[in-house]
């Protein structure tokens, strides 16, 4: 055979095989309706040119290695102590100042599914069993934490902890299926974000993968007890924080990697606009005393990236290949973990980066807390707390 029908022969063959997928080992082999859709990234010439060239995240200090698993957000209540953070098993922990205890948990049907694990991926599985809390927010008049949980929704526990109570569950009568994120304004209006009503947290590799655009930007009124829907068809909404004086808050868009700034007051009050491009994959926003926002970065966008965001039918030939979902996100981080830690001001204007590039010490960041000349940074993937003294 030629060599050109032979390659031509080849193709088909892995073309048959990625179609049929007859023995299952694709990253998208348990989802038979998956679907690819485009995600439309800025381009590359808007992508921040600012770099950390000191690499100055691996002067960080990694605290409480393997006594805390996918600490996620971190939360100092409003007499200063802490942190208080949400862990992959379910709980939410308080570390007293000698040991962690427990605070809280959001599932009331934990069981010993839920004991300890290896590694915070360990806990996967059950997540939707055991609860699985990210965003934190306290509310400073009254000690109430309140939680986004991934699998049940926005929750709140009083100053003593305990079991939390659901506060909503669905917004028109669509129910959340990723609670991420969340921050509280004076009134006590809380704004957060259900990343999507298609895949679960614990698909989220999914959801990165589809470009799933049914994520949503959500408010919940506590007098009135209704949910509604301030932005929809969102690509992996993630974190949100209100600005200093309340007048807006921004939230990220995780997939496309954007800052975005909601007007909550003024003549512009009810939209949206873009304010930022960012150079990568983006978790949590936090808001800093001086009203500037530190924005948590997984990893920079490569090539590779946006190869899988343009083209959707090559992703989901790629997909469909015997190659685990774990090789394609590696392959997308550009073969290894490494986190950024970015701050802006109001206008969108970057004031600092923090990069560990080579993912020696912060391997993975999700949320970034500024608190008395600290930066301390969760991470979801991780087993520690980093901490860099600014």
């Amino acid at each position: 055979m030629a060599p050109p029908r032979a390659l031509a022969a080849l193709f088909l063959l892995v073309a048959l095989y990625c179609q049929l997928d007859p023995f299952k080992h694709s990253a998208i082999s348990d989802f038979p309706h998956f679907e690819a859709l485009r995600i439309d990234l800025p381009p590359r010439s808007e992508l921040p040119v600012e770099r950390d060239g000191q690499n100055l995240l691996q002067k960080s200090e990694v605290w409480f290695l393997n006594q805390i698993q996918g600490p996620e957000s971190i939360a100092f209540d409003p007499q200063g102590r802490g942190p208080y953070s949400g862990l992959a098993d379910g709980r939410v922990v308080f570390w007293n100042g000698d040991s962690w205890s427990d605070f809280a948990y959001t599932s009331p049907n934990r069981s010993e599914l839920c004991n300890w694990k290896p590694s915070p991926l360990s806990y996967l599985k059950n997540e939707h069993i055991c609860g699985r809390p990210l965003g934190l927010r306290f509310d400073k008049k009254n000690g109430d934490l309140y939680i986004a949980d991934a699998y049940f929704g926005l929750l709140k526990v009083g100053p003593e902890g305990g079991l939390a109570i659901p506060l909503t569950t669905e917004a028109e009568g669509v129910p959340l299926g990723f609670t991420n994120d969340l921050d509280l304004d004076e009134e006590g209006n809380i704004y957060f974000t259900d990343s999507s009503t298609k895949y679960q947290r614990r698909n989220f590799l999914q959801l990165v993968f589809s470009g799933d655009s049914s994520g949503r930007v959500l408010k919940y009124d506590p007098l009135t007890k209704e949910t509604t829907v301030l932005v929809r068809n969102l690509q992996f909404p993630n974190g949100v924080s209100l600005s200093k004086d309340g007048s807006f808050f921004i939230f990220c868009e995780g997939s496309i990697g954007r800052l975005r700034k909601y007007w909550l007051k003024s003549e512009k009050a009810g939209t949206s606009e873009v304010l930022a491009v960012l150079p990568g994959f983006p978790d949590n926003v936090r808001t800093n005393k001086d009203g500037e926002f530190w924005v948590a970065i997984h990893c920079r966008h490569n090539f590779y990236y946006y190869l899988f965001a343009h083209y959707p039918s090559i992703r989901k030939f790629l997909l469909k290949l015997p190659i685990s979902a774990k090789i394609h996100y590696i392959i997308q981080v550009g073969g290894r973990p490494h986190a950024m830690a970015i701050k802006y001001n109001a206008e969108g204007k970057i004031l600092q980066v923090l990069e560990d590039s080579q993912g020696k010490v912060v391997k993975a960041i999700s949320e970034v807390e500024e608190k008395d000349g600290k930066l301390w940074m969760g991470s979801v993937l991780m087993p520690f707390i980093a901490v860099y003294d600014l």
